[in-house]
Order: structure tokens, then C-alpha cells, then sequence
């Protein structure tokens, strides 16, 4: 199930992308919750939005394997 590639990414490479996927994801949550305030929807809404956003989810994926890959 694991991917592998010709080269691995060193410490620096992980972290730095790490960082940026983490503040995509920190964008992209804070548009979500933006947008819920302007249309001015219940928060449990919002959150139940955020937490189902199929784009977030996969983001914490990601996040999740490459933490693994730092470890």
C-alpha cells in the first residue's frame, strides 16, 4: 500500500512540505468557516461541514503519512 519512489525525501523536504500542506489546510478551514459566517449558518453546521469536507479529510491523510515518514 505503501508508495515508493526512486528517491526518498530527506528531513528537511518532509517538514517543509509538511508545513505548507498544513497551512493550505489552515486556509482552506478558515475559508469553509468564512464562508458559514457570511451566509450566516449555525456553527454545529460549519463544523459538521469541516469535518465532512472530503478535501480536508484527505489533507489529514496526507499529514498523517508523511508525519509517519518523518518518525
Amino acid at each position: 500500500m505503501a508508495e515508493s519512489s526512486a528517491v526518498d525525501p530527506n528531513v528537511s523536504e518532509l517538514e517543509e512540505t509538511i508545513q505548507e500542506l498544513s497551512a493550505y489546510r489552515d486556509r482552506l478551514r478558515n475559508d469553509v468557516l468564512t464562508l458559514g459566517q457570511k451566509l450566516r449558518l449555525p456553527k454545529a453546521k460549519v463544523e459538521a461541514s469541516i469535518a465532512d469536507h472530503p478535501e480536508l479529510q484527505r489533507i489529514d491523510e496526507i499529514l498523517i503519512q508523511l508525519q509517519g515518514q518523518l518518525a
